[in-house]
């Protein structure tokens, strides 16, 4: 398991919060508006969402390269990325959707919380973006019924098939939110529910550094490398629906492996 740093105190910290306060977080806010506006604009001359996710990877660039934070990909490179799968990835800072929109060389769709769809702005632009509303609560299944245990309903899973049908590949954050401690949080089990009635393999993926440069419910950026690593796909044949927990516990300790494997190379060159 990564560890998290500790942070600067001193001189150094206070004036790498300056830096957040008059630079970083201010462009930020701009690039935010600015291409925010445009994406919306664009979703009504084109509904797919491509162009969309266009403007997404433009944002996420100019917010990693504003705050000094270069993104190392491993992994990606062992996977036909034609492939529609789910890719399941922690969740440890604001900083990581940037990453997976740099990242990621492929249009994909993100499997986000339901209740995000709810606010103004922020569910207009999800909505038209063809991002996809799922409560990713525990998933339990019992004889002759669907999912009793949590809140996935009929409307989500159809969504989901009918993107990953259409070769769509999908993200999502199995956690259900931000972790508070960089610490790898228990996976719920209702995304899984989906990649196992899709019938596509899971890929982990385990994003690191994003904690240590911009912890939650702070806007003090210290810019860092970011690292995002993936493994091995995992087939979602022999699970059945009301197997997902079983799944969601494999996925979750192949990125909690990945994740720690990423602290060990740190402590490697920092001994050298």
């Amino acid at each position: 398991m990564a560890i998290p740093e500790k942070p600067r105190t001193g001189i150094h910290n206070a004036l790498s919060l300056l830096r957040s306060i008059l630079i970083f977080d201010p462009l930020i806010w701009l690039y935010t508006i600015v291409l925010a506006t445009l994406s919306l604009l664009s979703s009504l001359f084109d509904r797919s969402g491509r162009v969309q996710h266009g403007f997404a990877r433009l944002w996420s660039w100019l917010i990693l390269k504003t705050t000094l934070c270069p993104v190392k990909v491993s992994g990606l490179d062992r996977l036909d990325l034609g492939k529609p799968r789910v890719y399941a990835v922690n969740h440890l800072s604001a900083l990581d959707i940037p990453v997976l929109y740099v990242a990621l060389p492929m249009q994909f769709r993100i499997m986000a919380k339901r209740e995000l769809f709810r606010y103004p702005f922020l569910g207009w632009h999800l909505r038209r973006s063809g991002q996809i509303a799922v409560d990713v609560a525990d998933a339990k299944t019992e004889a002759g019924g669907e999912v009793t245990k949590g809140r996935i309903d009929r409307g989500s899973v159809r969504a989901v098939l009918g993107a990953l049908s259409s070769g769509m590949p999908l993200v999502i954050f199995p956690e259900g939110g931000r972790s508070k401690t960089g610490r790898v949080k228990p996976f719920l089990s209702g995304a899984f529910y989906f990649a196992i009635k899709a019938g596509v393999e899971v890929v982990p993926m385990a994003l690191a550094g994003t904690y240590e440069a911009l912890p939650m419910n702070t806007y003090h950026i210290r810019p860092r490398r970011l690292e995002l690593i993936a493994g091995e796909p995992i087939p979602t044949q022999g699970y059945s629906p009301r197997q997902a927990e079983l799944l969601a516990q494999r996925v979750q300790q192949e990125v909690e492996a990945l994740y720690a494997r990423d602290a060990q190379r740190s402590r490697g060159v920092a001994e050298q």
